[in-house]
């Protein structure tokens, strides 16, 4: 599935394969998933008190069944907020077609321009509630590209049929693909402008993910330099006992907390050196390991641990941007991000500006 980038090249946001940054110090974006937890003008409220607590983006779960359109709610948000990267997190490409998709990506641009841009998956909570399966690799391949053709060059062939989009993005696409395991992130390399995954912090994981999305682009003739990288954080407030309870809970009867979204969550593990059994319970689970996950795998503990472990994780791994993921379970899916918008605000945003104006300093004496 070669392709060549239908968008800009991003130095701002592209990614090495190398792991640790070595150039000059750059200011990490931080976003955060706001659900569909509210009728659409608290949602845009919300999302301008996102923007006044000093963060940069918002992902909004594309979720059909709630009764709430994921994109209206951007466009809500669009109107009430002036600097905020706006996104779903995620679209899936089973119940929206490649030309629906490009049109509303085109339409979000027209509201917030250059704030805009578009993340797709093989769908889960949509696409199940909808009866429908998940999307296989190769026809979410082809999806991605019918999109990031239809909204670079307007035109795509998809499914035997011409497809022709009349309004695009002055600047291309910027398609990013949802991606856990190994095979999907190589398929972001091969088929998207980037990738936002979920892979955990641990810095073996994130260059063997990295490795893998270099090696999709490369089998397809693209420079992964090229490629727009977002890394999803959980993130979890309380103390030990209450932030730390997580691994060992369940998302929902049958599924364990961490194998949601995916199983691949165990993958990145052990690149971490926890071994944890496909058939694991969270019965499993001790304390001291626990522990072990929840530094291994994201954010928790109270708001200054949460910014000393990003700050670790982008010293290790050179981050530039993130997607915090607030910790839940399929009870409280939809509650908004309340208590961490106002961790961020109050010490973790101000813990990240205060490093990065200390380390400008040093590099600049």
């Amino acid at each position: 599935m070669a392709a060549e980038s239908h968008g800009p090249h991003r130095d701002d946001q592209a990614w090495s394969g190398r792991g640790k940054r070595e150039d000059a110090v750059v200011d990490m974006k931080v976003d955060i998933r706001v659900p569909v937890g509210a009728p659409l003008p608290q949602l845009a409220e919300f999302a301008a008190r996102c923007e006044q607590a000093g963060l940069d983006g918002v992902g909004v779960p594309d979720h059909h069944h709630t009764g709430r359109d994921a994109y209206l709610a951007l466009a809500a948000m669009a109107l009430r907020t002036s600097s905020l990267t706006l996104y779903p997190a995620t679209s899936n490409v089973a119940t929206r077609h490649p030309l629906v998709l490009a049109a509303l990506a085109n339409s979000l641009t027209e509201l917030a321009p250059g704030r805009a841009l578009m993340t797709l998956a093989p769908g889960f909570l949509s696409v199940e509630n909808a009866g429908e399966p998940k999307t296989r690799r190769r026809q979410l391949g082809e999806r991605v590209l019918a999109v990031r053709e239809l909204l670079g060059a307007g035109q795509a062939r998809y499914a035997d049929h011409d497809l022709h989009l009349t309004h695009r993005p002055p600047n291309g696409s910027r398609v990013l693909l949802l991606a856990s395991g190994p095979k999907l992130l190589e398929l972001a390399g091969e088929v998207a402008d980037g990738v936002i995954m979920l892979v955990g912090l641990h810095p073996a994981g994130v260059q063997a993910a990295r490795e893998h999305v270099r090696r999709g682009a490369l089998r397809a003739g693209r420079d992964p330099d090229s490629l727009e990288e977002i890394l999803i954080v959980p993130i979890g407030l309380g103390d030990r006992a209450s932030s730390h309870h997580w691994p060992r809970t369940w998302f929902r009867a049958g599924q364990p907390w961490m194998s949601y979204p995916s199983a691949s969550n165990l993958h990145w593990l052990r690149h971490a050196g926890i071994d944890l059994p496909a058939d694991y319970t969270p019965d499993d689970i001790d304390q001291d390991l626990a522990d072990r996950i929840c530094d291994a795998f994201g954010l928790f503990g109270s708001p200054e641990q949460c910014a000393e472990r990003l700050l670790r994780a982008q010293e290790e791994t050179g981050l530039r941007h993130v997607f915090l993921f607030p910790a839940h379970d399929s009870t409280d899916n939809y509650q908004l991000p309340q208590q961490e918008v106002e961790a961020f605000g109050r010490v973790i945003g101000p813990a990240l500006q205060a490093a990065s104006s200390t380390s400008a300093a040093r590099q600049g004496s």
